[in-house]
């Protein structure tokens, strides 16, 4: 498989009341187009850091993060284009705007880069069914969903623009047990179907069988771990 994300010695350190506290601590790793990598780790190990430095929602103080050939850390990467085309995110907290409907949130990703509003529409609800979310569901406002039901238009509104790399942050952590497999059943979907590269980052031991490769996060240090 060919290597869609490679990390090269990233460090990242935040500033507290206490210290200075090191995140991510000199972490290497790869991700492939076609497979579920899964960073397992407690709540403050530096895992959802390191995601976000991925995302581009962080900026690292030392390394590479190499995505599609390009290192994103590099002062001329366009990395507004990169968030909104080239990279997807699942949250734990789902993130849509309560305020719109289902249909609204998936085709606003796509309306920033400047898709023809009917292509919009048919898109997200294309996305939509392939999610279970049908018919008169796709225009509810999603502060009348479910937990579950705000999840799945989280990851259609991930795919919009078709991203190869899909970056989820504890994306089961509000659900229940049946509702979390599910949505980890879909994430598995989009790597061996679509040839997505997803990247999961949970404390839950459970999503492990989801993986095709692992690595433990402890202390903002990364290890490799057997699947």
């Amino acid at each position: 498989m060919q290597d869609m994300l490679e990390i090269k010695d990233v460090t990242k350190a935040f500033k507290t009341r206490a210290g200075e506290v090191t995140a991510v601590d000199g972490v290497s790793m790869r991700a492939r187009k076609g497979e579920v990598t899964v960073i397992l780790g407690p709540s403050g190990s530096g895992k959802t850091t390191l995601l976000y430095l991925v995302g581009s929602l962080e900026r690292p103080d030392a390394g590479e993060i190499v995505v599609f050939g390009e290192d994103i850390c590099r002062p001329e990467t366009d990395l507004v284009q990169y968030r909104r085309g080239r990279v997807g995110f699942v949250f734990q907290f789902f993130n849509l705007l309560s305020a719109l409907t289902a249909m609204e949130n998936v085709t606003l990703p796509m309306d920033l880069v400047g898709v023809p509003a009917d292509e919009q529409r048919r898109r997200a609800s294309e996305l939509l069914e392939r999610m279970g979310i049908e018919g008169r569901v796709q225009r509810m406002r999603t502060n009348k969903m479910s937990g579950g039901e705000k999840q799945r238009v989280a990851i259609a509104r991930a795919l919009a623009n078709d991203p190869d790399l899909i970056l989820a942050d504890e994306p089961t952590g509000n659900l229940d047990s049946a509702t979390g497999a599910v949505v980890v059943d879909i994430l598995v979907e989009l790597a061996r179907r679509d040839g997505k590269c997803v990247v999961i980052v949970t404390h839950d031991e459970g999503i492990l069988r989801a993986a095709d490769w692992a690595y433990r996060m402890e202390d903002g240090k990364l290890r490799g771990i057997e699947v």
